[in-house]
């Protein structure tokens, strides 16, 4: 079986496992990636505080997947609103994948959503639940824009591995137990990375 074709698109994913579970080539996401295809293959990630967006076009048999976090903010201040100055970061991402479904000849019309994460895994992360701001975020977006959603698993303590199967739209989530020190350690340097970005308070940073 042939492997992903990649686009070279800045954030795009570059990793590549094959999945024995599915019998094919898997693409992992990472925090503030995302992948777009229409060939049979996996696009797989582990999500903490983290969100996902899978995406798909029945008509056109292309979807997509991010993977992303608003940077965390203190109560009180406009970066606690999801769709304030830290959401910037959340339209970034979602416009990233929804501009390359378009570029792969999706149109917007027919696109459909499923949405995962967003538990509460960086519990060191006391004055905001930054996954329950991911959750608000994704389904604010999405109903701002027409997209309809599916599926959704959001919310929780627990952390999910998802797998998505863009040439169809099928999607899988199952809960893990606990977070592992690498998950954990990886959401807290990419929230780190964005609210230093966030000072200069250019978006192109992400």
């Amino acid at each position: 079986m042939s492997g992903p074709r990649f686009s070279g698109v800045p954030g795009e994913a570059r990793t590549v496992l094959y999945e024995r579970d599915f019998g094919r080539n898997a693409v992992k996401v990472l925090p503030g990636e995302f992948f777009v295809s229409d060939e049979d293959i996996v696009i797989t990630t582990v999500l903490g505080s983290c969100v996902a967006a899978c995406i798909w076009d029945r008509h056109a048999g292309v979807g997509g997947m991010n993977h992303f976090m608003l940077p965390g903010g203190e109560v009180g201040t406009r970066d606690a609103d999801p769709i304030g100055l830290a959401g910037r970061y959340g339209v970034f991402a979602m416009e990233q994948l929804i501009n390359e479904l378009i570029k792969r000849g999706g149109r917007k019309a027919n696109f459909e959503a499923k949405v995962f994460g967003g538990g509460q895994v960086l519990r060191n992360m006391t004055s905001i639940n930054i996954g329950e701001r991911n959750a608000q975020f994704v389904e604010q977006f999405l109903r701002t824009e027409g997209i309809r959603i599916g599926a959704r698993d959001l919310l929780d303590v627990h952390p999910r591995r998802v797998a998505f199967f863009p040439a169809t739209g099928r999607a899988l989530c199952k809960k893990l137990a606990q977070a592992d020190a690498s998950l954990v350690a990886a959401e807290q340097q990419y929230n780190a990375k964005l609210s230093a970005a966030r000072v200069g308070g250019d978006v192109e940073l992400f």
